[in-house]
């Protein structure tokens, strides 16, 4: 069973983070986001003022200037998982890339939940507010698989079978 409450790493404009735990309710339309810091107190960060939320795998051990462990912020070839490629510039000036799911969450909610270009890193997932957007651009639609296999599966049937099931039916 998932916990309620996932790490989190939340990096402010100010160049500033916290890190701590965010609860089952994140990213919904609250005035800010909620988070339970690893000394037990729960502070609330404007979504102003937040410039992305990493969902990790683990807190940083003493690593102070680069905590989320986001190296890679853009693809370096065509991503192969299926979801919209974005590339977007932030109300800072950076750029980040991401996949994101090709569903309503990209024209509702207050903001939006992509996986960053290394998937292998400590950040699994990443929550950009929509203020936090200055600009963005779809680069690429990837597409699943399952649209080629329901194409074969339409070739197998338009074969004739060489042994029909029954033999008197002919």
């Amino acid at each position: 069973m998932a916990s309620l409450r996932k790490p989190v790493i939340v990096r402010k404009f100010s160049r500033d983070w916290v890190a701590g735990y965010a609860g089952a309710g994140f990213g919904e339309d609250a005035a800010a986001v909620e988070i339970l810091d690893q000394s037990g107190k729960v502070l609330s960060i404007g979504w102003d003022a937040v410039k992305w939320v990493c969902f990790v795998r683990d807190f940083p051990a003493g690593e102070q200037a680069n905590p989320e462990r986001l190296l890679q912020k853009r693809f370096t070839v065509r991503p192969r998982t299926a979801g919209l490629w974005l590339r977007m510039t932030l109300t800072d000036g950076e750029d980040l890339e991401g996949l994101a799911a090709n569903d309503r969450s990209l024209v509702e909610g207050a903001g939006l939940l992509l996986t960053p270009p290394d998937t292998r890193s400590n950040t699994q997932k990443i929550y950009v507010p929509r203020q936090a957007i200055q600009s963005l651009e779809v680069v690429g639609l990837i597409g699943a698989g399952a649209r080629r296999r329901g194409a074969e599966a339409k070739r197998a049937e338009a074969q004739p079978e060489l042994f029909p099931a029954n033999p008197d039916a002919e």
